[in-house]
């Protein structure tokens, strides 16, 4: 369980479960978390280890045997999965196209002498059932137009453990547990000390909001009952911060796409009736839902799944290169181009620059481990608006993303960092320096299309509220 780490509505678990009962064999389920894994830290850790602990608690009640294990050191817990391979008949794990995983899965499979399976829970369209890379978000809604609906009759299961509880759980040899011990429970409520003997970045403290798989169904269910009626009209204003608040569960796989998609179809009342007949990429009528759920749901399946589908074709999501022409050769053009700021890393990771707003923005991600959706926008404009060259700006992107952001290295924040730079969108007018006809934001339209103040009072400069968060549980 390295992805989808919940225990419900999990393609890869039920694989797992129809494995154990078609075999009638017992099922482990192992949830590793390595230590020196890429821009590894307190806020990370703590967000995955809450979910393990809650995934502790939910395999006790279903009597299924779960086995947490925290690398103390990097490097100690290599051979563990191999070791546990040897007495198994087949493993199942998480297929995810993005940040070290793939690369992971790979060694493993080159390593175990047993039946290796990676399913994909990522989204609501299987990632690999087209080989097409789509550019443009239309041209990807129409192809879910088109093929969506028959993959909505084969949901992941909701309760896929139920199957098990009559099967005796497996136990591990005592030589395995002696070598690689099962996580403390110090270690799983993430506690100040257990993290601060850990190899990993103390730096970067733990964002305000849980993690787990009860912490997400809350966030869903708060969003559903009191945000969504809202969402379409006031999802890009940073003053009333009405966004679902879910990425961060989706990343790290404590809640899926069809738990989010099934509530916000009880919320609807809708069945699949009020599906328009023709698919024509268009982004409202198609659901046959409100305007708020629509536009929600565009945001959760086209422009979220667009990025796994890029991310699953091509293996350079993340490289300069892998953007469209047009907006490579516009930017060579204007690569020379006098910029009135530049700045470095550490002048933009600190929130140093001239502009109050960005500087606002860049405050709620080092301090809250979030970014407002629309902000985002304009905080990587800004970013490729004062840099020396376009590619530091992707670099200082992606760096301060997946240093931060406990939703980033993640496919749908490639998608975002590199529609800054072009990905899915169009050449616009007029040609700008340093932009060329890549499409401009600016702080001052920013302020005058949406209401900023609240916002900016709620990130302005002070100490971070993090520092307080152990003492606050």
């Amino acid at each position: 369980m390295i992805v989808t780490r919940r225990l419900a509505s999990n393609f890869a678990l039920d694989r797992a479960v129809q494995w154990a009962a078609e075999l009638g064999k017992p099922l482990l389920i192992f949830e590793p978390l390595r230590s020196g894994y890429p821009w590894a830290s307190d806020r990370l850790h703590k967000f995955v280890l809450e979910g393990m602990a809650e995934n502790r608690r939910r395999a006790a009640a279903a009597r299924v045997a779960y086995f947490p294990y925290v690398e103390p050191r990097h490097g100690v817990g290599r051979g563990l999965l191999e070791t546990l391979a040897k007495e198994a008949a087949v493993v199942v794990t998480d297929d995810y196209p993005a940040f070290f995983l793939p690369r992971m899965v790979a060694a493993a499979a080159s390593q175990l002498d047993v039946r290796l399976e990676a399913v994909d829970s990522n989204g609501l369209l299987p990632m690999r059932s087209t080989e097409q890379v789509f550019s443009t978000a239309y041209a990807f809604r129409r192809h879910l137009q088109k093929t969506l609906p028959r993959y909505l009759e084969q949901p992941p299961s909701t309760a896929p453990l139920a199957a098990l509880r009559a099967a005796r759980p497996v136990e591990l040899p005592r030589d395995v547990l002696e070598r690689w011990p099962a996580a403390t429970d110090a270690q799983l409520l993430a506690t100040r000390e257990a993290l601060a003997a850990l190899p990993i970045d103390h730096g970067v403290t733990p964002a305000a909001f849980s993690g787990g798989s009860a912490a997400a169904e809350h966030a869903l269910g708060r969003f559903v009952e009191v945000r969504l009626s809202r969402y379409a009209l006031e999802r890009n204003v940073p003053d009333e911060d009405v966004a679902s608040g879910l990425s961060p569960y989706l990343h790290f796989g404590h809640l899926g796409v069809y738990q989010v998609f099934r509530a916000v179809v009880e919320r609807e009342s809708w069945d699949r009736s009020r599906l328009a007949a023709k698919a024509n990429g268009s982004r409202e009528g198609w659901w046959g839902m409100s305007a708020a759920a629509e536009g929600f749901l565009d945001e959760l399946i086209t422009w979220r799944e667009l990025g796994f589908n890029f991310c699953a074709h091509r293996d350079d999501y993340d490289q300069y290169d892998s953007l469209p022409e047009w907006a490579r050769q516009t930017l060579a053009k204007h690569a020379g181009d006098r910029r009135e700021f530049v700045y470095s890393l550490s002048q933009f990771e600190q929130a140093g620059t001239h502009d109050e707003l960005w500087n606002a923005a860049q405050r709620q991600l080092v301090r809250d481990g979030r970014l407002h959706n629309y902000l985002r926008m304009l905080w990587g404009k800004k970013i490729l608006e004062w840099s020396p060259s376009p590619q530091d700006a992707l670099a200082t992107m992606i760096e301060l993303n997946n240093k931060y952001a406990v939703d980033g290295r993640d496919p749908n924040s490639y998608t975002g960092i590199c529609w800054v730079l072009g990905r899915y969108d169009r050449p616009w007018a007029p040609e700008r320096p340093i932009f060329g006809v890549i499409r401009y934001m600016s702080s001052d339209n920013t302020r005058r299309k949406v209401s900023v103040k609240a916002y900016l009072r709620r990130h302005a400069p002070g100490e971070s509220c993090q520092t307080s968060l152990f003492d606050l549980k």
